[in-house]
């Protein structure tokens, strides 16, 4: 398991660029954005939440706000993209991911606000969940969306991923990317710090 400290937490904050160059800050879940974050997925569209979650829920569940909110337990972990809007921080995409030692391989979901979707924050932020995966050591990147979800279909083709069928549900689509980047070629700088960390070190530092 992989083992975080808090301080690793607040030391894991990257900073990306839309389209039009706003700042957009992807960090890690922290205990104090339980309100914010169900705030966030209430505030998507239905359809939306649908494509997110495979169903139609309203709010996370109780027992899936907390595991939210746990990062790093079972090497599973959510991050947030915020931006600084009219002086307060809001949060405009979520991701989580989970990394799986033993197939060397690393699984995502992610969704964006309706409002900021097509400003390139999907494509920033999944450029950004690559070098987190590179950091664990990844070789491989997945995950699976609705056939449906034009956006995420369109998301993962332009960043290079293949598609097949998602094992056990015909309404879903797996998209899988393979990677192989060494820790001094991982194009973000605080998880090319990471990989050097985990080289020399049993456990990753974020």
């Amino acid at each position: 398991m992989t083992v975080l400290r808090l301080e690793d937490l607040r030391q894991h904050a990257d900073v990306l660029r839309s389209q039009r160059g706003e700042a957009i800050t992807v960090r890690f879940v922290e205990p104090r954005d339980a309100d914010s974050i169900q705030n966030y997925f209430r505030g998507l569209s239905a359809r939306s939440r649908y494509n997110r979650f495979f169903g139609a829920i309203s709010q996370l569940p109780p027992g899936q706000l907390d595991r939210v909110l746990h990062v790093g337990e079972a090497d599973q972990f959510s991050v947030v993209a915020t931006m600084q809007l009219d002086g307060f921080e809001t949060i405009v995409g979520e991701a989580r991911y989970a990394f799986d030692a033993e197939t060397s391989s690393f699984e995502f979901g992610l969704s964006i606000d309706d409002r900021w979707q097509g400003h390139g924050i999907g494509t920033a932020l999944l450029k950004n969940l690559e070098c987190r995966a590179a950091a664990f050591g990844a070789s491989r990147l997945f995950g699976d969306t609705l056939r449906s979800n034009d956006a995420m279909v369109a998301l993962a083709r332009k960043s290079g991923y293949a598609f097949s069928n998602s094992p056990g549900d015909w309404k879903l689509v797996r998209f899988a990317k393979e990677i192989n980047l060494a820790p001094q070629d991982i194009p973000c700088a605080s998880w090319k710090l990471a990989a050097l960390s985990r080289s020399s070190s049993p456990a990753i530092a974020g």
